[in-house]
């Protein structure tokens, strides 16, 4: 069953069977999860540009359903905080309902990453690409909670990252400076709280006294309802409206939603796999993603996805199989449905300042340091994600760190695989020298497009003396169509120079591949003895 594409983790933990106190252990997880994710589900939404109760929506819904589907036993989902910059900028160029459509449309990739099997190779994203647009995630949100951290009394803030700044600056002048100190007192309690009170997050700690602080003393800060209004206290479905010719203007929203949303919640995975132990599917993880981010829209939800914090709380509060994952959407369904008029009391400097520590925790800056101190490429990849997320929008900055990362991955391939003549003496395993006008080369790594060229020009230099040309290809591990073509072409040039040829060392994959563009069999064998012993 293991290797089925889509075979949810909760299916097969109640399988295996599940007691009265593997049950009570989730529950109490999913509850304190919960706990944690009403502050982080309304500071997510607010911060997208979203009423506050689509935060709750998605941590409910999406969150149900990515425990229910997904294929790792422990993930947490709903609205993070990587997706901010993407909502923020589809919201002002479609709109709610261009959201929804991204959203769902995203959610149909996803099931496709999975259904092709794609989960493993998202697994190996390079690790200077994540940090370089989680770095700059984390820059970009920090610098859109400025206002409310300071009070600000102002409209109409730039979009772009300096112009914000310089605008800020301008308007330092009508600071608040009971918002600046619920803010500070927020990241404080956040922050510290936890060595006095381990059980309970400081992120809720801090909202429940600031919120009761402004109620009780009248303190003039803007709150959710001086902004948003009253919160909804019910779910209501939703059906967007669309039509089919706009529908391609999504597709690059949705496939950078997809994207982060795929990335994040198998890393996410893999780090909870190494808190418990355990293996997540990752093929099965994506479709329960996608399952989700189709759901989700229709209810009035975000794009969601695997929470790493939220994810690591879960275990290190016992949480072991998705039933707690359940236990924390009801719980959040529960608060909403019951706590839901309190909710719009909660300032939105108290927001601002969770955000703030949570762009804080996203920086990686001890990652994006040391990988300043690594290879000339890698900080390349870094730099070019983070500045581009940063300065320009999160969707052209996975593009061109994943086209930058491709061809830095294939330039490197290409440095370390190599072609080389080998010396007579050393050639043959029982020591035998070649006969004159023989020679042999080597070919070390893949022969792919990326190489091709480099081996055939070399190829293509062999001496006229040369009577036949031994290419041995034992440590090619594969060969592609666009190495095998320009392999082809080489060697009709060399018999055109009345050289003939024989390939000897190849797997049965490059030799299949090889025949297939018309390298005759007769030409190929497997072992180099064999090779010597039919010379033309």
């Amino acid at each position: 069953m293991k290797s089925h594409i889509f075979y949810p983790k909760l299916w097969s933990t109640l399988r295996l069977g599940y007691d009265k106190k593997a049950l009570t252990q989730d529950i109490l997880a999913g509850v304190i999860v919960g706990i944690v994710a009403l502050p982080l589900s309304i500071a997510f939404a607010v911060a997208s540009g979203v009423s506050p109760e689509k935060g709750l929506i998605t941590a409910v819904v999406a969150g149900l359903m990515i425990s229910f589907f997904g294929g790792s036993r422990v993930q947490i989902g709903g609205p993070t905080g990587a997706f901010i910059v993407i909502v923020v900028g589809i919201i002002q160029k479609y709109g709610i309902e261009g959201l929804m459509i991204s959203t769902i449309m995203a959610g149909v990739f996803l099931i496709l990453f999975g259904v092709f099997r794609l989960g493993t190779l998202l697994k190996f994203i390079p690790h200077p690409l994540v940090v370089g647009f989680t770095s700059g995630i984390a820059l970009v949100i920090f610098s859109t909670q400025i206002k409310d951290a300071l009070g600000l009394t102002v409209d109409g803030i730039p979009s772009d990252f300096i112009s914000k700044w310089g605008f800020y600056f301008s308007h330092l002048d009508t600071a608040n400076f009971y918002a600046i100190g619920i803010t500070l007192f927020t990241i404080l309690i956040t922050i510290y709280s936890s060595k006095w009170i381990p059980k309970v997050p400081g992120s809720f700690i801090a909202i429940i006294l600031s919120t009761i602080a402004v109620k009780t003393l009248s303190l003039p800060v803007t709150t959710i309802e001086t902004v948003y209004g009253s919160i909804p206290s019910t779910i209501e479905m939703h059906i967007p409206s669309f039509s089919w010719s706009a529908l391609p203007h999504y597709i690059e929203p949705a496939i950078t939603i997809a994207l982060l949303g795929a990335i994040e919640s198998l890393l996410s995975a893999v780090v909870s796999d190494g808190m418990i132990g355990g293996n997540h599917r990752s093929n099965t993880e994506l479709i329960g993603q996608g399952i989700a981010n189709i759901i989700t829209p229709f209810f009035g939800g975000i794009p969601a996805t695997g929470a790493i914090a939220r994810t690591a709380t879960n275990v290190k509060n016992g949480g072991r199989t998705p039933i707690a994952g359940i236990a924390h959407a009801f719980t959040l369904l529960l608060i909403m449905l019951f706590f839901g008029p309190w909710v719009k009391w909660i300032p939105m400097s108290s927001l601002a300042g969770i955000l703030i520590v949570v762009s804080y925790n996203m920086s990686e800056w001890r990652s994006f340091k040391g990988i300043l101190s690594t290879s000339f490429f890698d900080i390349v990849v870094l730099l070019a994600t983070f500045f581009l997320t940063v300065l320009v929008d999160l969707t052209v900055a996975i593009e061109v760190g994943m086209v930058l990362a491709a061809l830095l991955f294939m330039k490197r391939m290409a440095d370390h695989v190599g072609l080389q003549e080998e010396v007579d003496q050393d050639v043959l395993d029982n020591d035998e020298t070649l006969p004159k006008g023989i020679k042999a080369y080597e070919i070390s790594g893949p022969f792919f497009f990326g190489s091709a060229r480099n081996y055939c020009n070399i190829l293509k230099e062999v001496l006229p003396e040369t009577k036949v040309l031994i290419l041995r290809m034992r440590h090619v591990p594969f060969i592609d169509a666009t190495g095998a073509h320009h392999l082809k072409d080489s060697l009709d040039e060399l018999n055109a120079k009345k050289i003939s040829y024989i390939v000897t060392g190849v797997n049965p994959s490059v030799k299949q591949t090889l025949m297939a563009m018309g390298v005759e069999s007769k030409k190929i064998y497997d072992q180099f003895d064999k090779a010597l012993e039919n010379l033309p």
